[in-house]
Order: structure tokens, then sequence, then C-alpha cells
């Protein structure tokens, strides 16, 4: 059988300093377990989402730690954007996806919400399936007032106590934590600036006002354009193409209509197949009809025929994977090195003393190696969304305006992951240091060439990097992550020197 999953989507008040994003979602990634599906960061609403999945434990190991690294990075003193938010790491909702119970999700919920209490000492509210009382089922009544209101009133108003931890408010502010079904993030944007229209729209789809069970909606101005930015929290009773005609309907009333609509995150493949059924009128359509579902029926034995060799793909012909994959890939096998030595160490006699270095070096070693061959995918996956917003309409000055923050932030994006793997490379580098100084003589060369690899690795990173960040109009980040990859880079050529002084003395190999 196989094992539990549950998802975990928090969203962090932080977009627009790339080194905080890059942290978080380092601490996420280093826990044991733990997949990171998708992270996007709006500059905007300096907010960024992070979604991740995983066992039970590691999710509830992987929330706690990025909440506490928010909460030692992000200021909400300091805090402006254009979404609510009352708390550094703001909403950490937790979803079951196989095997697994939603009252198991919400002890999750309560332990994770009492460990953030005690240990950070951080306000926790818990909201709907985990809600303690049934107002508090709604994010929008926790949030009322958003940071600086809770801020004014949690001392002195009884019902704004929070579930667990202190009744003031720091500079991380509050958490709310809770679980809930799978949630499509979705906005509309229509052919106009008037924002009172989208208001007018979202009143008559959001359920609080007298529209569809499970929609959650607001009319708000982005780069000026009217959306109706929505919260859709179970597709299967109220499916997305009812509420986009409903809305297409409306826009025409006021003379209006639909100009293009946007994902924020992921959505569940169902939902999409339900529109595209519902629109094409495919009424005897089965699920067994779609390609994929039947590729994903082949038996492993009979899918070892059709490898899909990293190197092949490489070598295609399309632009995924490419050089910053490729980065990611060779920093992975530098890390995998630097393991192989430190593996035929550990056991030697002649090696004792060394034995707790390299069972550190181990295990960091290890965590390199699957965090940079996770950025392989992410690095398709950001020039993928780099591409789909190049590919936005620019006809007009309003489409235009739409597309360049759209390409703004697919660009910061595409430039984050290689950053990453930089980083990530330079630690390698560190660790190759210490197996070639410490490590199992008859296998330094092998230390030797994990460094060869990390330097690679990182110049490959850094080109990608810099190619990016060429393209985005803001300079103030970009000038931030070149100063960072500046400092990664002056970093790994001391470190290259160091060991090839190693390589010449003990394993006298002159390079």
């Amino acid at each position: 059988m196989p094992s539990p999953l549950v998802e975990c989507i928090p969203n962090f008040s932080e977009a627009r300093r790339p080194e905080v994003v890059a942290e978080i979602l380092n601490t996420i990634q280093q826990v044991e377990g733990i997949t990171v599906l998708d992270h996007s960061s709006d500059l905007d609403h300096n907010r960024t989402v992070i979604t991740f999945v995983g066992e039970p434990a590691s999710v509830e190991l992987a929330a706690f730690n990025c909440i506490a690294k928010a909460a030692e990075l992000i200021d909400m003193t300091q805090h402006t954007g254009g979404h609510p938010r009352i708390g550094a790491a703001d909403v950490v909702p937790l979803v079951p996806i196989r095997g697994i119970s939603v009252s198991e999700c919400v002890q999750i919920a309560r332990r994770l919400g009492q460990r953030v209490a005690e240990n950070l000492h951080i306000p926790v509210y818990l909201y709907e399936e985990a809600a303690s009382r049934p107002e508090r089922k709604n994010l929008e009544e926790i949030r009322r007032g958003q940071y600086e209101g809770l801020k004014s009133e949690i001392a002195i108003d009884p019902q704004r106590k929070p579930d667990f931890g202190p009744s003031e408010l720091g500079t991380p502010g509050a958490t709310v934590i809770g679980v809930r079904q799978p949630l499509i993030a979705f906005n509309v944007y229509l052919t106009t600036g008037d924002v009172e229209i989208a208001q007018k729209i979202a009143r008559s789809v959001r359920h609080s006002s007298g529209g569809y069970a499970f929609v959650k909606a607001m009319g708000i101005l982005v780069n000026g354009r009217a959306q109706i930015s929505m919260n859709l929290t179970d597709y299967h009773k109220t499916p997305i193409y009812r509420v986009v005609e409903t809305i297409r309907r409306e826009a025409q009333r006021y003379g209006v209509a639909i100009h293009h609509s946007e994902l924020v995150g992921l959505i569940p493949q169902e939902a999409l197949i339900d529109s595209a059924v519902w629109y094409v009128q495919l009424d005897d359509f089965t699920p067994e009809q779609i390609l994929e579902h039947k590729l994903e029926s082949i038996p492993a034995s009979e899918k070892d025929k059709f490898p899909q060799d990293f190197i092949d793909q490489l070598a295609a012909g399309t632009p995924t994977p490419g050089g910053g994959a490729a980065a990611a890939h060779t920093g992975a096998e530098a890390a995998a090195l630097v393991a192989m030595v430190a593996r035929l160490t550990l056991g030697k006699k002649k090696y004792a003393e060394v034995e707790s270095t390299m069972l550190e070096v181990l295990e960091q070693a290890e965590t390199l190696r699957k965090e940079l061959s996770a950025a392989e995918q992410l690095d398709a996956q950001a020039f993928e969304k780099y591409m789909a917003a190049n590919k936005l309409p620019r006809s007009t000055p309003e489409e235009q305006t739409l597309r360049e923050p759209a390409l703004e932030k697919a660009t910061f994006q595409a430039a984050l992951i290689p950053l990453s793997v930089a980083q990530k490379a330079a630690q390698v580098m560190q660790l190759a240091l210490q197996v070639v100084k410490f490590g199992n003589l008859n296998a330094i060369s092998d230390g030797g060439s994990a460094a060869a690899l990390a330097h690679a690795a990182s110049v490959c990173a850094g080109y990608n990097v810099r190619i990016n960040l060429l393209n985005l109009k803001d300079k103030s980040p970009a000038q931030e992550m070149l100063s960072q990859l500046s400092g990664i880079e002056q970093l790994i050529g001391e470190t290259e020197r160091q060991i090839m002084a190693v390589l010449s003395d003990r394993g006298k190999i002159h390079p």
C-alpha cells in the first residue's frame, strides 16, 4: 500500500528579497522525504507561495522549519504588499492527498500550531477543518484588519485571542494553520480598468454575498486591469467552468469581457478535465480516453523499454532541459562523488579519527544531491513559465501593461533557481575539500573530480543567473542577486585553490 501523503502550501509575506525566499525554500528542501512541487513569488503582493508534499511526519517538520525561518527573516512592521496578511508565515494549509484522513491532518495542524506557539512564541490561529470554533473556519475573519489591526486588538479583544501562543504580536506577526481540501487559486482579468465592475462581479459569484458555494472572491485592480481574484474551495461541487461562464455573462452586463485568466500555484488535473469536457460537450467521455492515463497504466517492465535518460533529453531539440538543468545535474554528480569518497572512508581503521567528520560530510552530501536533482525539474518549470509569460499578447498598450509584470515575475523566478544551484555547488565544493583533506587516499582523485564538477556547475548556473537578470527591468533585485553570485564565485575560487594544494601535497597530483 502506498505511504500516506500530505500536501502543504505555506504562504509567506515576502517576494522582493530573493535571498530570503531562497533560504525559506532551502529550509523546506533540506527535510528528508519532502518534494517541492511549485513555488511562485508575486512582487506586487510581496508574497511567496510554496507547495510541497511528503509523508505526514516530514511535512510537519518541514512546515515548522519554514515557519521558524520566516519568523527569523521577515519583519512584519516593515512589510508592505497588496495581499491581506497577518504574519511572516501568513497561512499554512495542509491538504490530505493519499492514505490519510482529514481528522488525522487536523491532529497534525494542532500539534504544529502548539509547537510554533511554544517554541517560536508566535500566536497561532486554526482555520477551516481544524478551526476551534465556527467563526474561525473562514480565513478572512481571522485576517480582518490585517497585521496592523490584529496588533492593536489581540491583547484587548477576547474574540481575537489566538488558539495557541501569546496574545501579543511581535515582528513575525501571527500564523494561521489549518486543513482544507485542494483549493484552486484562480484569477480572471477583465477588459477594463474599472475596479468597481470587478467588485460587482465578485459579489455575484462569491458565496458570502449570495453566489456559488465554495467560492471566495474579491474585485481588485492589478497593473491597471480589473481582476476578480478567487479561491475555489471545492471544485467538485462548484466547478471552475461554471464560475467562469457566470463571470463572462456578468461582464457582458457592463459592456466588458474576460481578457484572460491565470492560476496561482497548482490545480488538480481533474478540474481542468471537467472544464474541457463541459466546453467541448463530450457527453460520453471517460478518463480512460486520455493518452497520458493510458501511458500511466503501462506496467513498469514495459516502461523500461522507453528510458527517459537525462542526457538524451538534454540533446533533444527542446528548450528544456537546458543549461540551468545541466548545472543542477552536474552539481548532483559532484555531491554523489563526495558521498562515495565519504563511504569509502567510513569503517576503515586507518581513518578512524575522521569517522565523525565523514559521517557529517556524507549526510550533507546526500542532502545536497537530492536538492540538486530536484532543481533539474524546478529549473525547467521556471523556464516554461518564462516562455508562457513571453507569449502573452502585447499588441495594445493595455496588453503590454499586463504582459510586462508577468514577464518580470517569471524572469525573476528563472534567475532564482540557478542562483540556488550555484549556492549548493559552493557547499558541495566545501565538502569536496573535506574528503580531499581527510578521506580515503585511494579515492582522492574522486574528491578532486567532485570539486571540478561542482566548479563547473557553479559556472553554468552563473551564466543562467546573469542572462535572466539582464532582462529584469527592476535592477534592485538584480544587483542583490549579482552580489550574492559574486560572493559564491569568490568562495568557490578560494576553495578550489585549497583543493589543488591538497591534491598536490597529499595525493601527489599536480593539476
